[in-house]
């Protein structure tokens, strides 16, 4: 059985899987701000040299956020699959989840990740594989609606019945789609309707109020929210107020400086320098710039600092100012956030 959620009866939420960025420092902030019932890891890459990686392993074995976690997998080689599983499951992992949806180019050219669904018939190979190690443990399964279109979507579907999955969480866009254009939640709603096993909805779920909006189209079990999680940690706390007919709190522009420094602080690294920190602050706040500022002079101000002292003037500026106004629910249109790594290995930020 799934782990229960944290309100018996409400949908789930999930932390999409974000390499880079769903860490162990990342969960820990989110779940200061309210854990979401799941969380997936940064994908471990399997190969026949592989050991699964340390730092993503921290992010189980020091696992404090009082929520379980499922360890994700990229490959394509079935043996070195199921040995990595064994492995995984020493550890107090809720589960095995198959990456069948990274839509980075040089993931998919190594034909792992969202590459595999151009060969529907290798998937139903890994599945049974996979099935088969993982025995009573739990096993999930996270994809795109297909490659370059949908043609493969129902055949996918079907393995994953028929190797009995215990959870399918599906973004609806192909892979050559990216995160452009719109999400496709019919596909979502007829995977619904196919897979043996509860779905959860994928892909631009930008708000407590979409999150809702979503779940009324597709029927589905839950949301899995990615990168708008990062813009708005406060999201799954909302979701759970939506959920309940509630309205939830709204957020200040200075509860968003002190998710900055919070953020900020968790992340640092006596080994790491302020430059590089800094750096990987900006892709961070690529998302939570959205909200900021309608005209994106934050998102302009911002990726232009240097060093703390200037990435935290510019925070104080636009947060600060007036620090009681509310934070936008939904990101401003037109204020681009260039994302391209909701559960794929690539930069935030190129």
């Amino acid at each position: 059985m799934l782990p229960k959620g944290q309100i018996l009866g409400q949908p789930l939420t999930a932390l999409a899987p974000m390499q880079d960025v769903t860490d162990l420092a990342f969960m820990r902030v989110v779940a200061h701000y309210g854990a979401p019932d799941y969380f997936f890891t940064e994908f471990f890459r399997v190969h026949a040299s592989s050991r699964p990686e340390k730092h993503i392993l921290r992010s189980i074995v020091e696992n404090d956020t009082g929520r379980p976690i499922f360890a994700q997998l990229i490959g394509e080689d079935i043996p070195q699959l199921a040995r990595t599983v064994r492995e995984l499951r020493a550890h107090p992992i809720a589960g095995i989840d198959l990456n069948l949806g990274c839509p980075a180019p040089k993931v998919y050219k190594k034909n792992v990740g969202g590459g595999l669904l151009r060969d529907p018939q290798r998937i139903d190979e890994i599945l049974a594989a996979l099935r088969e190690v993982c025995g009573t443990g739990l096993f999930t399964v996270k994809m795109r609606i297909g490659f370059d279109d949908a043609a493969p979507f129902e055949a996918v579907l079907d393995s994953v019945n028929r190797h009995a999955a215990d959870l399918l969480s599906v973004h609806g866009r192909t892979v050559r789609e990216g995160y452009r254009g719109e999400v496709h939640y019919d596909l979502i709603a007829r995977a619904v309707a196919r897979a043996a096993c509860p779905v959860l909805a994928n892909g631009n779920v930008t708000s407590a109020a979409r999150a809702r909006a979503v779940l009324a189209e597709t029927g589905a079990a839950g949301v899995m929210i990615g990168r708008h999680a990062i813009r708005n940690p406060w999201i799954f706390t909302q979701c759970r107020a939506a959920f309940a007919g509630q309205a939830a709190a709204p957020v200040s522009l200075a509860q968003v400086r002190d998710y900055i420094e919070r953020l900020y602080e968790a992340t640092r690294s006596a080994d790491f320098p302020e430059r590089a920190h800094v750096n990987k602050m900006k892709k961070y706040l690529n998302f939570v710039g959205q909200s900021v500022a309608p005209d994106g002079a934050f998102l302009y101000e911002m990726r232009r600092s240097t060093s703390a002292a200037e990435l935290f003037a510019v925070c104080d500026a636009h947060l600060l100012a007036e620090p009681d106004k509310p934070y936008a629910d939904e990101p401003y249109p037109g204020v681009i956030a260039r994302p391209n790594s909701e559960g794929c290995q690539a930069p935030l930020v190129h």
